[in-house]
């Protein structure tokens, strides 16, 4: 840290710096599941059976690069005057593992929320259609479609992301760390593949790949689970009814057919 802010200002830290973070963190854990997908490797994981076209796949990664640089890099950019009002820094001393996992933990409860409200209103009728389908053409997501949406979706969803970091004016290495996890996150929830080591495994109430795919298989007036990391407002609001019953029900048959095996 102490080379980056003595070569860099903290407007290049900030902006430039959390782009090109950013966009290696997306592309290097996105890339792979595209490819997965298109080889067919690991298919006994894969929640679909269904798998997207060469030129889907070209299309999204071209429209994604175009709103990276088009969309996310002047926010950012716009964004820095309020990050350094609200009290951010890249300066030394970094802060100490207790402040960064309170501050991480309160932006994953916050985006929680505001993303669970602001998903739910996109699925109303005319948000829909003239804003949230474009995320919607991938019925059968792989990591890349995690951000692939109308630009208004990008700035309107987005702002979920930074409420918490904009309010509490974090370290530089904070933002970082956030935003990293929180790319991860959605990779992950969109990557179409359920492996023995996701995370929704281990974890309750983390949403992860299998809770998320549902939601893009179903037309938008029934779909539900909206949330984005953690599932806590779908169970509180009632809106993962029907994957729940999907569930149960994809269990009971798991458990029948161990019976017959037995006998």
């Amino acid at each position: 840290m102490q080379y980056l802010i003595t070569h860099f200002s903290d407007f290049q830290l900030a902006c430039l710096g959390s782009f090109f973070l950013h966009e290696g963190v997306f592309f290097l854990s996105g890339l792979p599941f595209m490819f997965l997908e298109r080889v067919g490797w690991l298919s006994k994981y894969k929640i679909q059976a269904k798998s997207n076209t060469r030129a889907a796949q070209e299309k999204c990664l071209a429209r994604l690069l175009l709103y990276h640089f088009g969309v996310n890099l002047p926010m950012l950019l716009l964004s820095y005057p309020v990050f350094r009002f609200m009290g951010m820094r890249s300066n030394l001393p970094l802060p100490s593992w207790k402040v960064t996992l309170t501050q991480i933990i309160a932006y994953f409860i916050l985006e929680d929320f505001i993303f669970y409200w602001g998903h739910r209103i996109l699925h109303t009728k005319w948000l829909y259609k003239h804003v949230h389908s474009v995320h919607h053409e991938y019925a059968t997501p792989f990591g890349l479609t995690s951000e692939y949406a109308h630009p208004a979706e990008i700035l309107f969803l987005g702002f979920a992301t930074i409420f918490g970091p904009a309010i509490t004016g974090p370290h530089l290495i904070t933002l970082w760390l956030w935003m990293s996890l929180r790319v991860l996150e959605t990779v992950e929830a969109h990557s179409g593949f359920h492996f023995p080591w996701s995370l929704s495994n281990f974890i309750p109430l983390y949403g992860g790949a299998d809770f998320h795919d549902y939601h893009h298989r179903l037309l938008y007036t029934k779909s539900g689970n909206y949330s984005s990391t953690f599932t806590y407002m779908d169970k509180i609001f009632g809106t993962d009814i029907g994957y729940r019953k999907l569930k149960a029900l994809k269990n009971t048959k798991v458990e029948d057919s161990s019976e017959q095996k037995k006998q």
